[in-house]
C-alpha cells in the first residue's frame, strides 16, 4: 500500500481506537459503580467513580493510539491472521491499563482494581470487534469491487512475473493483477486499449530495464487517462538501507537509510529517555552522593571520570562515569596494551590492575555508569543503544561497516550487555549484536532489553 494511503488509514484507525478506549473506560466506571454488579460479585462498595476520574481522558485519549503504534498494531496488513491482531492489541491494552494505574497512584487517587481490569478487557474486546467488523466488510464483494486496486504490471517478463508473485503473496485481498505487459513488444495504442478493457486504476511500471522512450509514452498515456502510475525505482541494489521517497525543500528525492526512520516510536523513545533519566537522577541523588564521598575517601583524585566518546554519527561528546581507576590510568593503558583481551580496536582487560578496590564493586554492579543518566538527560545518549566507544578507538576501526553502529544514539545498555556483557571478546561479535539491534529496532525491543538489564545489573552477572 502506498505510504499516503497507509498514513490516512492509520490516522482514521487511531481516532477510532482512541474513542473506543475512552468508551471502554466509561463502561468500566459504570459497571464498577453499578450496585447490582457490586452485590453480584461481592465487591467493596467503593466504586471507580467516572466523574472524579474523567481527567484521565487527558492521558488516555492521546496515549492509547501511541501505545498501539509502539506495539506495531498499525503496521499490520489490512486483512491479516487474527493472532497478528490479538497479540499486539493485548500488549497495548495491558500497557494502557498499567499507565492508568500509575497515573492514579501518582495522583493519590483511589484505585479500584476491578475497574481497571475490566477496562483492559473491555478495550481489548471493543477494538478487536472493530477489527473483525472491518475484516468482514473488506472481504465482502461490494468492498472488494470498490477498494481493491486493479493493476497492470509493465516491464520485462521476468520482472513482472516476480512482481506479481510478491504482490499476490503480500496483499492477496488488496490487489488484483489484471495482466502483465512488455512495452518493448507491445505498441502504446494496445496498452491504452488494455486500460479501457480492464477498468484499470493503477499501472506499476518497472523502470529497471525499460527504455526511457517506452516509459515516457506509458506515463503520458496514463496521464491522459487519469490512471495512477507507480514507478518502481529500484535502480540501485542496497544490502541494509531502506529506500523511501520524500520531499527535500521542494525537490522529490529518493532516500536510502539503514537506521530506523523517524516515527512516533522514536518520539516515545526520546520521551522515555528524558523522563526516565530525570526520574532516576532524582531518586539516586543521595546514593550517588554517598558513593562519591566513598570514592573521595578511598583514593586520591576526582570523583568523576570524563572521557571523549563517539556519539550519534561519530559526534564527540563528554561521557561521565564514577571514577573506578587510579588517576594515571590512561598513561598506564599503553603498558597494558599487550594484555588486551578484546580483538579489534577496543581495549578490555579482566582484573585490570588500574581498578581500585572500591572500583571493582562499582563496576560489578554497573554503579559507575549511573552518571551517564546526565548524558541521557542532555540528549547525548539514550537508555538503550550501542555502547559509546572512546573517540580514539573509533578512529582505529579497520572495517568501515563497523561505523554503522554509530547511526543510532549510544545507550546505557544494549544487546551486547545482556548477551554475556563483558564475556564477549570478539569485537566483530559486539558489532554484530549492535547492528542486529539497529536493524530490528522497536520500542518493544527497548523495553525487553531494559527488563533483562535490571536483573543482570543487580546480580552483577557477567561483570569483570
Amino acid at each position: 500500500m502506498l505510504r499516503r494511503d497507509r498514513q490516512i488509514r492509520t490516522q482514521i484507525h487511531q481516532v477510532m481506537d482512541a474513542c473506543l478506549f475512552a468508551i471502554s473506560f466509561w463502561l468500566a466506571c459504570v459497571l464498577r459503580s453499578n450496585p447490582h454488579v457490586i452485590a453480584w460479585l461481592k465487591l467493596d462498595p467503593d466504586p471507580l467513580n467516572f466523574s472524579t476520574n474523567a481527567w484521565l481522558y487527558l492521558i488516555l485519549i492521546p496515549a492509547a493510539p501511541l501505545i498501539l503504534e509502539a506495539q506495531g498494531f498499525y503496521q499490520r496488513p489490512i486483512v491479516c491472521p487474527r493472532r497478528a491482531t490479538a497479540w499486539p492489541l493485548f500488549r497495548a491494552c495491558l500497557f494502557t491499563s498499567l499507565a492508568l494505574i500509575l497515573a492514579l497512584f501518582l495522583s493519590k487517587t483511589f484505585i479500584a482494581r476491578w475497574g481497571i481490569i475490566w477496562f483492559g478487557f473491555i478495550s481489548f474486546g471493543l477494538v478487536f470487534a472493530k477489527e473483525e467488523l472491518i475484516r468482514w466488510t473488506l472481504k465482502s464483494k461490494v468492498a472488494q469491487a470498490q477498494y481493491r486496486r486493479r493493476l497492470i504490471l509493465v516491464g520485462l517478463s521476468e520482472e513482472t512475473r516476480r512482481m506479481r508473485a510478491e504482490l499476490e503473496a503480500k496483499s492477496p485481498d488488496e490487489i488484483e493483477v489484471l495482466t502483465e505487459l512488455d512495452l518493448k513488444n507491445t505498441p502504446v495504442h494496445r496498452f491504452v486499449d488494455l486500460l479501457h478493457e480492464h477498468s484499470v486504476n493503477g499501472v506499476v511500471l518497472s523502470a529497471k530495464h525499460g527504455q526511457v522512450e517506452d516509459m515516457d509514452a506509458a506515463i503520458r498515456a496514463c496521464e491522459l487517462e487519469g490512471v495512477e502510475v507507480l514507478l518502481v525505482a529500484d535502480f540501485f541494489k542496497t544490502q541494509t538501507a531502506r529506500a523511501s521517497f520524500d520531499d527535500f525543500y521542494g525537490w522529490p528525492v529518493l532516500v536510502f537509510s539503514s537506521a530506523p526512520a523517524s516515527s512516533w516510536q522514536r518520539v516515545i523513545k526520546h520521551l522515555i529517555d528524558f523522563v526516565g533519566s530525570l526520574t532516576l537522577l532524582l531518586l539516586l541523588a543521595l546514593p550517588l552522593a554517598l558513593v562519591a564521598l566513598l570514592i573521595r575517601l578511598t583514593s586520591p583524585g576526582p570523583v568523576l571520570f570524563r572521557q571523549q566518546r563517539s556519539g550519534l554519527n561519530g559526534q564527540p561528546f563528554t561521557l561521565y562515569k564514577l571514577r573506578t581507576m587510579v588517576t594515571n590510568a590512561e598513561q598506564l593503558k599503553h603498558e597494558l596494551a599487550a594484555m588486551n583481551e578484546m580483538t579489534g580496536p577496543v581495549f578490555k582487560l579482566s582484573n585490570d590492575p588500574r581498578v581500585t578496590p572500591l572500583g571493582k564493586i562499582l563496576r560489578k554492579f554497573s554503579i559507575d555508569e549511573l552518571p551517564q543518566l546526565y548524558n541521557v538527560l542532555r540528549g547525548e545518549m539514550s537508555l538503550v543503544g550501542p555502547r559509546p566507544l572512546p573517540v580514539d578507538e573509533v578512529r582505529r576501526f579497520n572495517d568501515l561497516a563497523h561505523r554503522r553502529r554509530l547511526s543510532m544514539k549510544p545507550g546505557l545498555t544494549c544487546l551486547w550487555q545482556i548477551s554475556g556483557r563483558n564475556n564477549v571478546s570478539d569485537f566483530k561479535e559486539w558489532v554484530r549484536l549492535d547492528l542486529e539491534y539497529i536493524d530490528n529496532w522497536s520500542l518493544w525491543l527497548d523495553i525487553k532489553i531494559l527488563c533483562r538489564t535490571v536483573p543482570i545489573v543487580l546480580t552483577g552477572a557477567g561483570a569483570k
